[in-house]
């Protein structure tokens, strides 16, 4: 009974999730409760529990993750300031009389969003309220509408600066050096949030040039699915880059810092934040009220996260202590098929769990589980990441339970059918598996950048 505690404790935790308790408080509260079923059965040793206020302190003082409240106020005033509705009805106009050119609009506004948001929910529901009307009412098919939509507002989860990046690489660095140590390596090596963002800007660009190229090629095989705009007017070269360049100069400057090492990713952060709040305010966007309201959104999400990673932090101490890594590795060696089976397994797994749990839950509870142990086999930590970004991301889109249905779903008109969304988002989730394959296949799509960069 006492070794198999790990499993019924994650079993407990999805069930209490599952019945809609908050996430945080029913990490924290699971744990604790199995924590003191094993005190009074003598199964658990209360010392582990001592170790708890050092990790908290750790987890509060991580410099890494001051990033995640800038990243978060970045991607809220870009949000509120309407450079998206800008840049989409610009580049509307510029492509817009082509078949399929605004899908094409789409995808690229949405994945500079996607990109300065790093937030799933935030770029679908915006990219929902501004382009799924506007494409229904020019004749688009509503299944390639929705589709497209999703699809691109799943960006946000591999493309850099991304806040599930950021997340993802303090994790795995953790979890790089634990491994390292288990190994007794004398001179460990490090991955940094930055290592995770060179990784992923090859696989995120390549997603994109994938999504762009299935858009044209349905335009041109099903030109009555994405008519047109024959009312789309002309643009001149300087509305283009006065919409264009700001957005893009902020993402590269902020990325490009963190990529050639003049910046860590919280000062980068930082520099995106204060660029951000000089566009809305050149915008005219920067009014006392809609900064209480961009400081309230950033407050909520950055609670969340923290929030989530205390009680994650509860959850993976009591699961240790039980033995839950041994019980782990022991369950990747009984299964025969050495690295490949493993990470097969994970994969699967982490699949199943995004359905029920968001990228955050995920990264702070379950990579830090099997985490040490794949890096332990042999795994590059950079190509795990990568990996694990992307699955999510397929997640996310798969029906029923993709949050990223549910996010468009909540905003769409209820002339959209559901299963015209689910029907959309299909080619889009196999192109994401056909990455994951060319990923598995070619790890150097995601590595080769990052030992590039590192000389």
């Amino acid at each position: 009974m006492v070794e198999w505690m790990p499993l019924l404790m994650f079993a407990a935790v999805c069930l209490v999730l599952v019945l809609g308790y908050p996430v945080a408080f029913s990490l924290a509260g699971t744990a604790m409760l199995f924590a003191g079923v094993g005190i009074i059965a003598g199964w658990f040793d209360p010392s582990y529990l001592s170790a708890l206020p050092s990790r908290l302190f750790g987890t509060i003082n991580n410099i890494t993750l001051m990033a995640v409240p800038l990243f978060v106020l970045m991607g809220v005033l870009l949000e509120r300031s309407r450079i998206a509705e800008d840049l989409l009805d610009t580049m509307s106009k510029l492509l817009g009389r082509l078949p399929g050119g605004l899908g094409v609009s789409v995808i690229l506004v949405g994945a500079l969003l996607a990109a300065s948001t790093g937030i799933v929910g935030a770029t679908v529901v915006t990219m929902g309220l501004l382009s799924l009307p506007t494409m229904l009412k020019r004749g688009y098919s509503p299944s390639i509408a929705t589709g497209t939509i999703c699809a691109t507002g799943t960006l946000g989860q591999i493309i850099p600066p991304s806040i599930a990046l950021v997340l993802l690489g303090d994790t795995l660095s953790t979890a790089y050096q634990q491994a390292q140590l288990e190994m007794q390596v004398q001179n460990p090596e490090t991955v940094s949030v930055g290592d995770l963002f060179m990784g992923a800007l090859v696989p995120g660009l390549l997603l994109v040039a994938m999504y762009l190229l299935y858009t044209v090629v349905q335009a041109w095989r099903k030109p009555e699915s994405m008519p047109p705009l024959e009312e789309a007017g002309d643009v001149d070269v300087a509305t283009l880059l006065m919409s264009l360049l700001p957005p893009v100069l902020l993402i590269v400057t902020v990325l490009g810092s963190i990529l050639v090492g003049a910046a860590t990713p919280t000062e980068a952060a930082a520099v995106g934040a204060l660029g951000a709040a000089v566009l809305a305010k050149a915008k005219g966007e920067l009014s006392l009220k809609r900064l209480r309201e961009v400081g309230e959104s950033t407050l909520e999400v950055t609670s969340m996260v923290f929030m989530i990673l205390i009680g994650a932090a509860v959850f993976s101490l009591v699961f240790r202590g039980y033995g839950g890594d041994d019980l782990i590795q022991s369950l990747f060696d009984s299964m025969g098929g050495g690295v490949a089976m493993a990470v097969l397994v994970v994969m699967v797994a982490i699949f199943l769990l995004g359905f029920i749990l968001d990228f955050i839950e995920i990264t702070f509870v379950v990579v830090p589980i099997v985490g040490p142990i794949l890096l332990a086999m042999g795994v590059d930590p950079i190509w795990l990441g990568i990996m694990i970004a992307i699955n999510l991301q397929t997640s996310f889109l798969t029906p029923p339970f993709g949050f990223a249905l549910f996010y468009l779903r909540g905003v769409a008109p209820e002339s959209v059918r559901t299963r015209d969304i689910y029907r959309g988002v299909v080619p889009f989730i196999a192109m994401q598996l056909v990455l994951l394959v060319l990923l598995a296949l070619w790890p150097d799509i995601a590595t080769a950048l990052p030992r590039w960069m590192r000389g």
